[in-house]
């Protein structure tokens, strides 16, 4: 006997579903779907999913015709080869992103809203950012940028990154960023691998009420950087540059660089040519460059933005995000609508203002916020009250990523920012630059839920064996390419690495790393990451950077990081030390530790607890055993995890299987009797 499907928590108005872009979407193209879908309602998504996955030709070109691709030459074939990896998409196709990301802009309104923890902000409209993109394209092709060359940024969430972004993506060159958090070692870590022809760094960057001084890094940073022939520098927060001296390459004020009186001039590329590299988290060695194309973006960023969250001309984009996240990218994207984007600089709730997200939501009319669960959690336990004396009816759809959404969080959004907000929780990756699955204005919001697999994406989840699996927890895979999937990664010139990456588990299958459950009435239950990329308020963070710095300390031996999600939605990050002889863990060095992974790593790599420990497990040929110290934490049995013969040190896992089931009973034990114990 089955059971009864569940209701929803959140069904939408059935007139504004028929009046969404998806709807119209599927109206549109009704004629190419099977002849069984067509008898469907324009708002039956399921049906739509279906065709999307089983014609992916048909599906993608109806994508390029509706959101009218302008290429300088046509496609020859949407799909020459369907193969994972390399399938080849949109064959002789020529075109360029910013192209797109500025054509459907009004000259007079708002482009980007730049934002900022202060409360401040300010306009920059179509027409003004056009002329700054134009400005600072030239300024890079006089710099000697050329088609193919790298330009790195090294910047807060602030329209200078977008320019610059779309300023080389204009000439063909290939973008990357990180944020300022990012200690100059980090940052290098990722850009010394491009050899990248400019820099574009910023003096500071503002963080919850202090003005964070960067022209130091910035300095060492392009010290690190084999090649490059300039740097521009920004004026962010007010800090004087040196007119000359210390750099080793020529500067360019961005005051300079930015209001030149010039034409832009966007040059084609084939549809597969590389746009931006955005790097993994450094699970292990230094962090892998994913390199994805100007067409594959521009497609799955206009599904995604266009159709799933229903944007377009005259909404507003709030996200909050770092530049090394690939949510900026999506957020950036944005402008592919004609819809506005919003940056911020700060803290996301600063200890003076832990509102203030909220307050310029309202204020600037955002019609789609986004977000993390440990923000939404972080402003209930706090007692903020999002809708109190601030109109927030603009809003129509808030996103959520970053972690898996608990059931707990939707009844606070519906009482407490709005009834009429859809909450979209979905969940996707860096690997591909969106996502695999979220919502749409034709879907329901099941509590703790998904709401559906997103178009164009064959998603399943696979036992073992490579069988998929319905309401049971399985890998999540992707079955069939998707344009977004990377050309390749930096620096695998056979494709070893990226093939080991998604493809060595279940050959010619996508596996991403997390644990799902597709559920019989169509959602997607995410449980969290299959391997050890630890994944802190939507910001994957690799362990390796961690490690790094914390064993260099004369008093640690060996560390070990982790991060576990936990049942209520909160999420854990202990690291784990092994004393060297004669040292302590007393206060003095938790906070030496913490210090340590602020300004060798960064502040988000901070954990939330350290602990001495006898050991770290490791296999037979030394690799840490991060994945299976986790789950052992997460309570999953010994012989589910790991087999002990297979470990140099045995007895650790009993070890970190009885501190695992130790903080569970803490956790679970009444006031009381927890501090009895």
């Amino acid at each position: 006997m089955t059971s009864p499907t569940p209701q929803p928590f959140w069904t939408p108005d059935p007139a504004t579903a028929a009046g969404s872009r998806v709807a119209d979407f599927g109206r549109r193209f009704a004629r190419h779907r099977d002849a069984a879908d067509t008898a469907h309602d324009h708002t039956d998504y399921a049906a739509l999913h279906r065709w999307s996955v089983t014609d992916l030709e048909g599906f993608w070109s109806a994508v390029w015709e509706y959101f009218e691709i302008d290429a300088a030459t046509s496609y020859e074939r949407v799909l020459a080869e369907e193969t994972m990896p390399g399938a080849r998409w949109f064959t002789g196709a020529t075109l360029n992103y910013t192209q797109h990301a500025l054509r459907n802009l009004r000259a007079d309104r708002p482009a980007i809203i730049a934002l900022d923890e202060t409360g401040s902000g300010e306009e920059m409209t179509g027409d003004r950012l056009r002329a700054q993109v134009a400005s600072v394209a030239a300024t890079l092709r006089e710099l000697g940028v050329r088609k193919g060359d790298r330009v790195v940024g090294y910047l807060p969430n602030t329209p200078h990154a977008i320019v610059a972004f779309l300023a080389a993506a204009s000439l063909g060159a290939v973008w990357s960023v990180c944020g300022q958090d990012y200690a100059p070692r980090a940052a290098a870590d990722r850009f010394a691998q491009l050899e990248p022809t400019v820099l574009v760094t910023a003096d500071g960057y503002l963080f919850n009420g202090t003005t964070h001084d960067r022209r130091d890094a910035a300095l060492e940073l392009a010290r690190s950087l084999p090649g490059l022939k300039a740097t521009l520098l920004v004026g962010h927060v007010g800090l004087p540059w040196p007119s000359s001296g210390p750099y080793p390459v020529p500067v360019v004020p961005w005051e300079d660089a930015a209001t030149r009186t010039e034409e832009l001039h966007c040059t084609p590329v084939p549809f597969d040519h590389p746009l931006w590299v955005l790097f993994s988290s450094g699970t292990t060695g230094l962090p892998k460059g994913i390199v994805h194309g100007h067409g594959g973006v521009l497609l799955e960023h206009l599904k995604t933005l266009g159709l799933h969250s229903d944007l377009g001309p005259g909404d507003r984009l709030l996200w909050y995000t770092t530049t090394h996240w690939m949510m900026w990218n999506l957020a950036v994207s944005a402008l592919l609508t004609g819809a506005a984007t919003c940056t911020y600089d700060g803290s996301p709730a600063p200890h003076s203002r832990p509102d203030i997200l909220w307050e310029l939501a309202a204020r600037h009319r955002v019609t789609l916020f986004g977000t993390s669960p440990q923000y939404l959690l972080g402003m209930a336990k706090f007692g903020i009250e999002p809708a109190a004396a601030r109109d927030l009816s603009a809003i129509r759809a808030m996103g959520c990523t970053g972690s898996a959404l608990p059931a707990s969080a939707y009844p606070w959004v519906r009482d407490h920012v709005g009834a009429h907000i859809q909450l979209a929780s979905a969940s996707g990756g860096t690997d591909i630059a969106s996502g695999f699955a979220g919502s749409a204005g034709t879907t329901p919001v099941w509590a703790g839920e998904l709401s559906a697999p997103n178009l164009g994406v064959a998603l399943a989840a696979y036992d073992g064996e490579g069988r998929p699996l319905v309401d049971q927890v399985g890998e999540l895979v992707v079955t069939r390419p998707m344009p977004s999937m990377p050309l390749y990664f930096w620096n695998d010139p056979d494709g070893t690495r990226y093939r080991e990456a998604y493809f060595s588990t279940y050959p010619g299958v996508w596996r991403h790393g997390d644990w799902i459950t597709l559920t019989s009435h169509g959602s997607v239950i995410v449980h969290g990451r299959s391997d050890s990329t630890l994944n802190r308020n939507g910001v994957r963070l690799g362990s390796g950077d961690i490690h790094d710095v914390v064993e260099r300390l004369p008093e640690i031996a060996e560390a070990l990081v982790i991060g576990a999600e936990e049942p209520d939605g909160g999420y854990w990050m202990p690291l784990f030390v092994v004393l060297a002889d004669g040292a302590v863990l007393d206060d003095s060095l938790r906070e030496r530790i913490r210090e340590a992974v602020r300004t060798g790593a960064s502040p988000r790599h901070v954990p939330d607890e350290i602990l001495a420990v006898p050991g770290v497990p490791h296999t037979r040929t030394g690799k840490k055993l991060e994945v299976p110290v986790k789950r052992l934490l997460q309570g999953a049995p010994v012989e589910q995890v790991v087999n002990p013969g297979a470990v140099d040190n045995p007895g650790l896992i009993d070890y970190f299987a009885a501190l695992g089931a130790e903080r569970r009973a803490a956790r679970s034990a009444p006031a009381g009797e927890a501090s009895r114990g």
